[in-house]
């Protein structure tokens, strides 16, 4: 597939071939089920796949859930207008775990979504369907969003690039909520330049989204520098939970950037088991109350009952997923009366060291190198039950936690060609730090 730096050189014309290929290829590779119904496309530039729970004016926009079929988005998300702006434009809708909710792209109404490299696979979770379609040729790149390794994770496991920018950084205006203070769009794009290009156009301050940061718009293309060395720094402590095969990844991957002439600093942080357990308090207990709202009154689908009580405990029964009604219940739960302090109060406080942390290790050196996951994308069903797919993100979540950017890259093959994924996290707002890292990392590797 041609890149998107490629493609910003070509007419319109030249891109009305390149969708139709788009729309052709999707055809011939249904069996992957990375995107969702007829290909639409909002205005004119160069196609970017869109996450299913980022709002396009005019499209049918559901979070993969049956609860939200039917309801036509009436406004354009901020990251839209913005892709608008720079000779880019929606091209598709990407299936994704149900409200975001899930770290293998099972949970969505459409079905899942297959790993391009193992059709046998997960493509990782929740942004399966953009990494999918990015690794198979199926897109030029595409847009996700990123809760506690959304973007990162599947790019991992697919093969290709994924970029979870600093909280604030891109606006959230339009992106339907799963945990509001750890959401964050972000590109998926075949390569480093690629996801630089992507980010400057979505990046920016938006007055509407109160949670964005008065900063100007990105420019890391322009300043990409495969030559500036950093500190480095590694978490070896984190690798007691990775299979031999990432672990020899990561001890490769760090002999690499050493002979390229940055400096490799051993660091420790506090237990991925803490971390986990943060995160996962925190982030339902926000779901719980994002998802108050789809109660069949206002959105979507409605199911029949004699009263209004019978009317929302029907409609959320019947057309919300297992996975979200778990998260639902167990947020409601942390928020409960005599529970919250011990629980919700608690994570928040874990949350503040966690960032602490972090802020030490920047404080001493630039760039913090960590596996995506602690294997290889796993087989359809492998996953016995929902701790062991939340145990998954044991890499990520510490990232959204402290609103930190991170990049997720290719690395290397396993021997059954599947992908290994390593992600460069930088201290908030250092976006041009890691990605002048990964774009040196790539040409070595190349």
């Amino acid at each position: 597939m041609i890149t998107l730096k490629e493609a910003l050189t070509k007419s319109e014309n030249e891109l009305k071939e390149i969708k139709q290929l788009i729309t052709q290829k999707v055809k011939e590779n249904i069996e992957l089920n990375a995107y969702i119904g007829e290909i639409q496309e909002s205005g004119s530039g160069v196609p970017i796949l869109i996450k299913d729970n980022i709002n396009v004016k005019g499209w049918e926009i559901t979070c993969a859930s049956k609860i939200l079929k039917g309801y036509i988005s009436p406004y354009n998300a901020e990251v839209i207008t913005q892709l608008h702006h720079n000779k880019m434009c929606a091209f598709g809708r990407a299936n994704m775990d149900e409200f975001a909710m899930g770290s293998t792209t099972e949970s969505s109404c459409y079905g899942r979504v297959k790993n391009p490299l193992d059709t046998s696979r997960v493509p990782g979770g929740s942004s399966g369907g953009s990494a999918a379609a990015v690794a198979a040729g199926l897109a030029i790149a595409s847009l996700g969003s990123d809760t506690g390794g959304s973007i990162r994770q599947p790019a991992g496991f697919c093969g290709c690039v994924g970029l979870k920018p600093s909280y604030g950084r891109v606006s959230r205006y339009g992106l339907v909520a799963y945990s509001s203070s750890l959401d964050q769009i972000g590109p998926i794009t075949q390569n480093v330049e690629d996801a630089a290009l992507l980010l400057d156009a979505i990046s920016g301050y938006d007055e509407k989204d109160s949670t964005s940061v008065k900063l100007p718009p990105l420019n890391t293309f322009k300043n990409l520098n495969s030559n500036a060395r950093y500190k480095i720094a590694v978490l070896k402590d984190f690798l007691k939970d990775a299979t031999k095969e990432v672990q020899e990844a990561y001890e490769q991957t760090i002999k690499v950037l050493e002979s390229m002439g940055h400096s490799i600093v051993e660091k420790s942080m506090l237990d991925t088991r803490y971390h986990i357990s943060t995160y996962y308090i925190i982030c339902t207990a926000e779901a719980s109350s994002n998802l108050a709202r789809f109660d069949g009154v206002r959105y979507g689908t409605r199911a029949q009952g004699e009263s209004l009580k019978d009317m929302y405990y029907n409609t959320r029964s019947a057309y919300f997923g297992e996975e979200v009604k778990r998260r639902i219940l167990l947020g409601s739960f942390v928020l409960s009366s005599g529970y919250y302090d011990a629980y919700y109060l608690k994570a928040q406080q874990v949350r503040k060291k966690i960032c602490a942390e972090y802020e030490e290790i920047f404080n001493e050196c630039d760039v913090i190198l960590l596996p995506i996951a602690p294997s290889v994308a796993p087989k359809f069903g492998a996953t016995h039950s929902p701790l062991e797919m939340y145990l998954s993100d044991i890499y990520t979540i510490g990232v959204n936690l402290a609103g930190l950017p991170a990049l997720c890259m290719p690395v290397g093959k396993d021997e059954s060609g599947l992908s290994i994924g390593m992600q460069l996290i930088g201290a908030k707002f250092k976006e041009q730090t890691i990605l002048n890292a990964a774009y040196g990392l790539e040409k070595e590797l190349a």
